[in-house]
């Protein structure tokens, strides 16, 4: 048996208003709900039991996945009351763990695409005999992210926060979000209140000899924590270049789900993703978004770079461009939003041309 841990309690803040009614784990990218991706890969690798760590709105995760049958692993949920951090939600899933004491257990932060070879990981651990294995990844600019030097055996020297000048960036590997813990170290984790397992529980391992190596992978990786990134992730998996066992063989330029209409004279482009029972209207184009089940596409609108709720509505000749339209709003007929523009869910913007947009 292999155990691996999906935490997916983080409410998603930077991604409102889409996770005002839905926790971003569960969010359909390219259709697919994120954890039902994780899922999917986690179990081609070997994987036979997972937990879920959940907090914010579990119910929506047990109604969708139930015992795991489904997607052919055994599932246990694994609720805080309280947010404890990824240290402390670590914590808290130990009583539900079944493997021995030595036994590797991954632990997959719960907003992360990755084509990374987590059998390959947890092999290294092995051969390594090693305490925590983290899962690294290269970045062009890793200004925005944590820094994990390793040395030429891959042993972890530091953790250090995100750099500030050009001297402090020392590497370009990051901390990617899936980890291999020996599993008897899970109890040494503080139980009971917030623990960060990047400020707290790495650097302690590493002060007391504890054997923490980096696996480096160059595979596609992706934090699905920003609206352009979860419109990047659902591009990306329609075109192929993200792996996911969920959705075999893409290779195409749009997905369009049964049950959706799309004009004759429609334009689709870019990794569009068009949902169950969405309809896009004559003339429309939508190049590179996600369109939700049952959102409408007006005749003429123009939809770029974009997320469109369920239910939501565009309405003719509009023009949206990097805008989030949330659950069931309205974007009356010849409105222009553009970058950084988010609407709440529920709400209508009438049929007066407006122009706006937001950095929030």
């Amino acid at each position: 048996m292999l155990e691996a841990v999906l935490l997916v309690g983080g409410q998603g803040t930077r991604l409102r208003p889409l996770t005002v009614t839905t926790p971003k784990p569960m969010l359909p990218v390219a259709g697919v709900p994120c954890t039902e991706h994780q899922i999917a890969r986690a179990r081609e690798a070997g994987v036979t039991r997972v937990i879920l760590g959940t907090s914010y709105k579990p119910e929506v995760f047990s109604e969708y996945f139930g015992d795991g049958s489904r997607f052919g692993v055994e599932l246990v949920y694994a609720t805080e009351d309280v947010p404890l951090g990824t240290g402390g939600a670590i914590r808290h899933v130990a009583p539900y763990l079944e493997s021995d004491p030595d036994a590797p257990i991954l632990i997959f932060n719960g907003d992360v695409l990755s084509g990374h070879d987590i059998a390959g990981q947890v092999q290294r651990w092995r051969d390594d005999s090693a305490d925590v294995s983290l899962y690294l990844t290269r970045v062009d600019d890793p200004r925005a992210y944590g820094l994990v030097p390793t040395d030429a055996d891959g042993r972890v020297l530091s953790f250090l926060e995100k750099p500030t000048t050009a001297e402090e960036i020392v590497t370009d590997q990051i901390n990617a979000g899936c980890y291999v813990f020996r599993r008897s170290l899970i109890d040494v984790i503080p139980r009971g209140r917030p623990v960060s397992v990047e400020r707290e529980i790495f650097p302690g391992l590493l002060a007391a000899g504890a054997v923490v190596t980096g696996f480096v992978d160059d595979g596609y990786w992706l934090d699905l924590g920003t609206p352009l990134d979860f419109v990047k992730g659902s591009r990306d998996l329609v075109t192929g270049r993200a792996p996911s066992p969920a959705l075999p063989g893409r290779t195409g330029d749009f997905l369009v789900r049964p049950g959706a209409e799309v004009a004759d004279d429609a334009i689709l482009t870019g990794g569009t993703f068009v949902g169950a029972g969405a309809t896009v209207g004559s003339g429309a184009v939508v190049d590179g978004s996600s369109l939700f089940d049952g959102a409408m596409i007006a005749a003429g609108a123009h939809v770029r770079d974009s997320v469109i709720g369920s239910g939501a509505i565009v309405g003719a000749g509009a023009y949206l461009d990097g805008v989030v339209v949330g659950d069931r709003a309205v974007v009356g007929p010849g409105n222009e939003l553009i970058r950084g523009a988010r609407v709440w869910p529920g709400v209508a913007l009438g049929e007066t041309a407006v122009r706006f947009s937001s950095d929030r």
